[in-house]
């Protein structure tokens, strides 16, 4: 070996992935390797052009950037980078410029893509330092979006200011004008604000201008006359977007915001306007503008590059499938709204229910409708059903119309078993907990995942809160539950090698719905209702499962990960179909993945397959 090589080689072996080698591979790397020299300012490596050589830093220092121009990474003697693109599409994916005159080495591409290919550590090394590098990325992209990553109760800057009920309109002016708020929460008796008495009011700016002074309403009037009631809380640990999202749903300007059942501060519009970013949804607030089946079909391109804007502004999939199911709940609330400006008020109360991935905030582009009509048990069939029927075709139609699909196995408020009053519902769910036949645990898995849209939402409540309190108590419906999420397993064969869906048009490929979101969600919704979670999210379902300790050391976090990188595999895939004019799907063929995303879907779906063994062993048949 010559004396440059053997430089090289003394050089490359101190530092990972290199240390992972064995001596006769280090020697065929410093003996390929060539030298480039950059001076400080200068450009290294342009976004999207092709790459072909892993960079390593020699001497000198490199900053490397993402592709919103925040800073990604600065790397000194030793670092490398370059390897995203290598191992993805070959075309560069963070650009970087020398901050210092650099000497850099250059490690052929086909040389590290063999290193990653047949040296599990070199692998590993090469991935733990991407995702630590990805982790400092999403934590200065969050800074940069706040409106996407930060929480509600990072803008509330002071406690409530409240009056009793009782107070005048005058008084209530005098403590606005002196706090200098816009708003006063109201309380039928003041209180601390260490109590757990929630407010049963609001008044506003606005409603002391339209409610007292543009009818002339004198100023001893109480409080409690003008007030807004019917109040929605939202929790101190939601993100700023859901609550713009909320407020552009259901037109508020104000809402109170909870901690551990506490009133902590009033959240306004004007909070949100502050923290506005080009990533909000305001497609939402276009749905809420429409007045007919017809108008709302043409928001179906805006809904998809609203999806595909989140995923290119690496949204997470938490993230994605709420704001996505918000849309779909805007839509459903719309259609209800036009549906009784056409058929009448509702002779009597109800409820409609979102199910499965919408209710569970983990909706995708791809979906079809699932849904129910809850109704007043006081419901007579030949005097209220026409009504109700007319309704549900009106908005199941219109969701058709609007790209969610209808359900193909009838899991639609059109189908008069799903269009039932309230002690039917409760009949239903008590029933299949109590007797788990194959066709409760279908519907169980269906029905478990619900929230209700629109009317008399405590309809859903109730159901929900039935569900949390038999299921728990049910070890032989629990086991039937988990011998019914095993039906669908992941995709990997013996060896560990993908196994191909045979259905003739998606040939090849893996519907990674069916084998891998569909049942990571089914394991978490188990495992859920065994502890009695009150979640319906997977993620915050699992937070609550890992809180309980009933899963080996380190499962969850495995889980959760898994979860999220099977979820935005799907999600890219249907991003990229829609951007290439294509119509999305959730069948995603290998091939088009890189090594990269393969390796590490093996893994997640590894980790399914060994999180079913467990459920599997937790949750025996013949539990009792």
């Amino acid at each position: 070996m010559e004396a440059e090589h053997i430089e090289v080689l003394e050089f490359i072996r101190q530092y990972s992935p290199f240390t992972e080698l064995p001596e006769e591979e280090l020697a065929v790397a410093a003996q390929s390797i060539e030298v480039g020299y950059f001076k400080a300012g200068s450009q290294i490596l342009e976004h999207n052009q092709q790459v072909a050589d892993l960079h390593i830093i020699r001497s000198g220092a490199v900053e490397v950037f993402h592709r919103t121009g925040e800073l990604y990474n600065r790397l000194s003697d030793g670092g490398f980078f370059a390897e995203a693109g290598l191992l993805r599409n070959g075309r560069v994916r963070y650009p970087a410029h020398a901050i210092e005159d650099t000497l850099i080495y250059f490690l052929p591409g086909e040389l590290f893509n063999r290193f990653y290919d047949e040296y599990e550590e070199f692998a590993d090394a090469v991935e733990t330092e991407d995702r630590q590098r990805l982790k400092r990325a999403m934590r200065r992209n969050q800074n940069a979006n706040d409106l996407m990553s930060v929480t509600i109760e990072h803008l509330i800057s002071r406690e409530p200011v409240s009056i009793s009920a009782d107070a005048s309109i005058r008084e209530a002016a005098e403590k606005m004008t002196n706090e200098e708020v816009s708003s006063l929460l109201i309380f039928d008796e003041l209180v601390s604000t260490d109590e757990d008495a929630l407010p049963s009011g609001v008044i506003t700016d606005k409603d002391l201008r339209k409610r007292v002074l543009a009818v002339g309403l004198a100023d001893s009037t109480p409080v409690r006359e003008v007030m807004s009631t019917g109040l929605v809380f939202v929790e101190h640990n939601q993100r700023v977007f859901e609550a713009m999202l909320i407020m552009l749903r259901r037109n508020l300007h104000h809402l109170p915001v909870l901690k551990k059942n506490r009133t902590i501060g009033v959240l306004s519009l004007s909070d949100v306007v502050r923290h506005e970013s080009k990533n909000s949804l305001f497609v939402v607030s276009s749905i809420f503008r429409q007045n007919s089946i017809e108008e709302l079909a043409t928001l179906v391109p805006d809904v998809q590059a609203s999806f595909v804007r989140m995923v290119n502004e690496d949204a997470n999939s938490r993230m994605i499938g709420s704001s996505m199911a918000v849309i779909g709940r805007s839509f459903k609330q719309r259609l209800l709204e036009l549906g009784e400006e056409k058929f009448g008020p509702p002779p009597v109360p109800y409820c409609f229910l979102a199910l499965g991935s919408m209710a569970r905030d983990e909706q995708s582009v791809v979906t079809d409708q699932d849904n129910a009509m809850v109704l007043h048990d006081s419901f007579d069939p030949e005097q209220h059903d026409e009504y109700f029927r007319q309704l549900a075709q009106f908005v199941s139609d219109g969701l058709d119309a609007c790209g969610y699909t209808y359900c193909t196995g009838y899991i639609m408020a059109t189908n008069p078993e799903w269009r039932q009053p309230l002690k039917v519902w409760q009949e239903y769910f008590t029933r299949w907990v109590d007797d788990p036949t194959p066709e409760a645990l279908l519907h169980a898995s269906i029905f478990f995942d619900l929230e209700g849209v629109w009317g008399e939402i405590d309809y859903a409540k109730l159901l929900n809160e039935l569900v949390q309190r038999k299921a728990k108590r049910s070890n032989r419906f629990l086991a039937f539950m988990a011998r019914n999420a095993l039906n669908r397993t992941p995709p990997l064969g013996f060896f560990k090698d993908f196994v191909m869906e045979k259905d003739g048009k998606h040939n090849n490929s893996i519907n990674i719905k069916r084998r891998g979101t569909a049942p990571l969600a089914d394991l978490i919704r188990v495992h859920s209702l065994a502890i009695g979670s009150r979640a319906r999210n997977s993620f915050a379902r699992l937070e609550d499962v890992m809180d309980a300790n009933i899963l080996p050391p380190g499962r969850g976090p495995d889980l959760r990960d898994a979860l999220e990188l099977i979820s935005m595999v799907r999600i890219r895939h249907q991003a990229l179909a829609i951007e290439q004019g294509e119509k999305p799907d959730n069948n995603v063929a290998p091939e088009n993945l890189s090594d990269f995303e393969r390796k590490n879907l093996k893994d997640a779906f590894q980790i399914l397959s060994s999180a079913q063994r467990y459920m599997r062993f937790r949750y025996p048949p013949g539990a009792t």
